[in-house]
Parts: structure tokens; sequence; C-alpha cells
């Protein structure tokens, strides 16, 4: 049965108080529904007040095992009571074994900097390019970062200038510059922005994640690289929501066979605890130094510890099958389901990072059916005004996945009408 997203009128004064506090408490940055999630399990997650949600939207692709996950709270619980922070002034195991597993793993890079988000992983991504820039003789105007349009890179000063949004940089003028953008998998207009030599690296995301669910053409990323290699700049992924298992490799780069200078990491590496990492192959490994770089609670042995639990899981064959059985049946639910109401132009993307591009006519109605899909019992996002945002857990079940596509047929129906 279904059950409407209730208004703050007809909540339970606990919940109504709890929205209250949010409203005149927080800055209004967000604009999240009128509901407030108490606990989780598994690929579903509960309100306060007892209303069940099927979670396709798993914390914008954070939490990849789901909710409580046993053995990412085992390992939370067991660090918990041993050693919760030191500084990097001082060292313990959980983020040195996470820095050694996460080298072993990328099959490219030489050494790891740990930090506490994607927008810092790409920070110190940026800052990395800057110095060995600098180190090769660059003057400081020949150290220009290169991105694309559609790309989202974090919402540091920094990682803002990197996103070629206009709509994410609007008020944050004077940027900070040394930033290009051209248009995504346009291999012409790359190698046009970077025949002047003053380009020091390319950043993008293999699989556009804010920008539409838009994943790069094939052949797009050899060519970057074939690029990157002849005008002597890094080659920057940006695997903050593509990686960890989510399109169906490991690292998102792996389908297209190319070799990285540096990936950025975050999101699902943490399983929902806040980490990130900065994986750095061996052109820029000694790039920087003692002193060129510090985060006070980065790598820190509570998220290391759950990181290494994360890390492990998500690697497996067993997800990787999970992955590609879910997508699959995804696929051929929306199909089946838009037969009828033809609100869709086509789904794109990779393993679990679906995009539903509404057709023309709807465009711009994304967050009402966002709306109607919670009325439902159904947790979407969105990646622009155009597009429903699929990225459930990694290792959602059967049973969910066929009980979210009913829920969601349900909400096409009342939107089509």
């Amino acid at each position: 049965m279904a059950h409407p997203t209730p208004g703050t009128a007809q909540m339970p004064a606990a919940a109504a108080d709890l929205l209250a506090l949010g409203r005149d408490y927080c800055l209004p940055v967000y604009r999240p529904r009128a509901m407030v999630l108490e606990r989780g399990r598994g690929a579903r997650v509960w309100d306060s007040t007892g209303r069940e949600y099927i979670d396709f939207s798993a914390g914008i692709a954070v939490c990849s095992l789901g909710h409580a996950d046993p053995d990412l709270v085992a390992a939370l619980v067991d660090q918990a009571g041993r050693l919760w922070h030191t500084s990097n002034v001082f060292q313990s195991e959980p983020p040195l074994r996470l820095a050694q597993e996460l080298v072993e793993a990328s099959r490219f890079a030489s050494r790891v900097s740990l930090c506490n988000s994607g927008a810092e992983a790409n920070e110190a991504a940026i800052k990395l390019v800057r110095k060995w820039a600098a180190a090769q003789g660059r003057a400081p105007e020949r150290r220009v970062v290169l991105s694309f349009r559609g790309s989202f890179h974090g919402r540091t000063l920094a990682t803002v200038a990197a996103t070629a949004q206009p709509k994410y940089q609007a008020g944050y003028e004077p940027l900070p510059g040394g930033f290009r953008y051209v248009g995504f998998n346009d291999v012409a207009a790359l190698e046009a922005a970077m025949a002047g030599g003053d380009v020091a690296a390319v950043m993008l995301e293999p699989v556009q994640g804010e920008g539409g669910v838009l994943p790069a053409a094939p052949g797009f990323l050899q060519a970057v690289r074939a690029l990157c290699d002849r005008h002597g700049a890094l080659l920057v992924l940006d695997e903050i929501q593509s990686g960890m298992g989510r399109t169906g490799e490991l690292f998102a780069h792996w389908h297209d066979g190319v070799v990285p200078d540096i990936v950025t990491l975050a999101k699902a590496l943490g399983g929902g605890f806040p980490v990130g990492a900065m994986l750095v192959g061996p052109a820029a490994a000694d790039a920087m130094q003692f002193g060129d770089h510090g985060t006070t609670f980065g790598g820190n042995p509570l998220a290391a510890a759950v990181a290494r639990v994360a890390l492990r899981k998500l690697a497996s064959p067993a997800i990787a099958a999970n992955v590609a059985r879910q997508e699959a049946a995804l696929r051929a639910g929306l199909a089946a389901i838009d037969e009828a109401p033809g609100l869709f132009s086509g789904v794109r993307g990779r393993g679990l990072m679906l995009g539903a591009v509404l057709r023309p006519a709807f465009a711009g109605r994304a967050g009402e059916i966002l709306d109607l899909a919670a009325a439902e019992g159904l947790l979407l996002l969105q990646a622009g005004p155009d597009v429903l945002r699929m990225v459930p857990p990694l290792n959602i079940g059967d049973e969910d996945v066929a009980e979210g596509l009913v829920r969601l047929r349900r909400a096409l129906r009342a939107f089509a009408r």
C-alpha cells in the first residue's frame, strides 16, 4: 500500500519539531524532503513516523553496502574501543594498512594521501598537480588544470573552479585562476585546448554524476591519455562517485583500459563513514614532501578501519556479479514501466549508476517525480533537472529492486496523470 509523504501538519509533534530545528538553525543550503530518517537496514530505511522506504539513493552513492552493514558496524565498534584519533603527527595501524591495500588494489598507484571527503581529495589533487608542474620548472601560467563542462569536483573554492558548471560558481567570484573548460567527449576541442603547452593536468569523471549520469564515450579516455602523454600533462580521474565497484569494476577507468596518474576517491570508500583518498602513480608520487600538505582528521583510525572492510567487500567478485545482475534488472524494469507513459528518452550510465533522461516535454520536472516517488516509499535522486538518478546499494537484492520498480511505476503513473 502506498503511503504519501506527510506534510508537517500531519506529522507527529516530535518529527515536526525536528524539521523546525532544521529550518531555524541550519544554513539553508539544502532543501531536504519533509521527513526525518531514523534507521536503516540493507536497502531500506525508516523515518521517524515508522514509514519504510526502498533506498535507490544510497546517500548519493555512498552507502554502497547498504545501511548498517554488520561487517562495517563491527569494524567501527571494535576500533571505537581502541583508538579514535591520533592526528598525523603520530601513526596508527588502520590508515597504514588502508594505504597499502589501496595501492595494491589500484593497479597503478605508488602512494596514497588520506583525507575526509571527495572535495578534499580533489583539492589535494589540484595542489599536487601544481606542485608537480612547479618542480618541472613550469611558470605559474603553464600550470593550467583542464576540466569538462558538466563536471562536478566539489564545493571548495578550487574544486568549484574546476567544476565547469556556472550554477555552482555564481556569486563566489573571483574564482582561483588556472582552469580551462572544454566539452565532455569532444576530442578535437580537447586537442585544441592543449595545443599551447600550458596544460599541466586533465581532470575528469569517467562517468559524470551531477552532470547527468553521462559516461565517457568509447575511446575517449584513451584519447585523453594519449593527449596527456603528448603534451606532458597528468591525467587525474575523479572516481569519487563512479569508483569502488559502482560501475561493475572496482575502478570505472578499468572498463577503458587506461592508466591514470592520479585517482581521487571518497563516498563509497567508507560505506557512509567520512573518508577520502588521493591515489598517486609514479610520475607524481614524489611531488609533495614534508610540509607540503596536511589534514588534522584525514585517515583517522575510525575511518580507516571501516574503509578497509568496505574496500575488501566492494572489491569482491560477488559485488561485481550483483552489480551486473541488478543493472540488467533495472534497465529492463525501467523500459517496461515507461512503455505506456513514455516519459524517458533513454537510460544511460554504467553498472548501478544509472540515469533515466526525461523527454524534452517533461524537462525540468525531475524534482516532481522524486517527490512522488518518496510518497510511494522510494528514495531517488536527480542529476540536474532532467535526469532521475539511481545509485542503489551495490549489494541490493532482487526483492528490493523489484519492489522499488513497483513503487516507481506508481509514482510515474501519478506524474503522467
